[in-house]
């Protein structure tokens, strides 16, 4: 099921993610640096890990894991975090968790688009991709 995933996806809208980055406390300037970064995110899939690439052209991540299985991440605004990221029926659910905070992003395919939902506390952001 996570083929439907796998492909090169370029940002096209984005709401509500300076509230969001602005609750996770992210700081002024990387805010503003996040708010104007289209970044391409590529999923792939290698042998049993998933991988995510985020390239921008203000920082580029990589996380690769099993899904459900905890691992370490490193944020692009330098949060160190306990992830897990698996399958709810059709969406790619990723937890991230720290210092006793929690953050959840739900990756799900909508009309050929990669619609993410990330969720802080009570706040709520939407980013949708289009295939690259």
């Amino acid at each position: 099921m996570v083929d439907a995933f796998c492909a090169t996806w370029k940002l096209v809208d984005s709401d509500n993610f300076d509230e969001y980055m602005k609750a996770l406390g992210v700081g002024f300037a990387t805010r503003q640096v996040g708010n104007v970064t289209k970044p391409t995110v590529i999923i792939a899939k290698e042998g049993d890990n998933v991988v995510v690439k985020t390239q921008s052209t203000f920082k580029n991540t990589e996380i690769s894991f099993k899904l459900g299985e905890e691992f370490d991440e490193a944020t692009a605004d330098d949060r160190n975090c306990k992830s897990t990221v698996s399958l709810d029926g059709d969406k790619l659910v990723h937890v991230q968790k720290w210092d006793g905070k929690e953050t959840k992003f739900v990756r799900e395919i909508k009309d050929g688009k990669l619609v993410m939902t990330l969720t802080f506390e009570d706040i709520v952001a939407v980013r949708t991709y289009e295939k690259a």
